[in-house]
């Protein structure tokens, strides 16, 4: 095999099966990291969303973030966990 070859049928499927859950958590982190940061920087907007929730008694736009994240988080994960288990051929 030459090198480039070599690197592309050995030493990159190697690559991939090691770095992928790393990967996978990173990017889950990423992006509840990214949310947490945004809505720090728009505090104003969130402590608005905030004295409504309390005023009005009611907490659908905090219930539909959440669920937002929590279906994005899933499907990323599951995109993970399908990758991984395409790599995972000698288990």
């Amino acid at each position: 095999l030459s090198r480039w070859q070599t690197l592309r049928h050995i030493i990159l499927p190697q690559m991939f099966k090691r770095v992928l859950p790393p990967i996978s958590n990173e990017v889950i982190n990423l992006i509840k990291d990214t949310a947490l940061v945004y809505a720090i920087g728009i505090s104003e907007l969130l402590r608005a969303a905030k004295i409504a929730a309390l005023r009005d008694y009611l907490f659908v736009p905090f219930i539909v973030a959440a669920v937002f994240y929590l279906i994005m988080t899933a499907f990323i994960q599951q995109f993970f966990k399908w990758l991984e288990s395409r790599y995972d051929y000698y288990r």
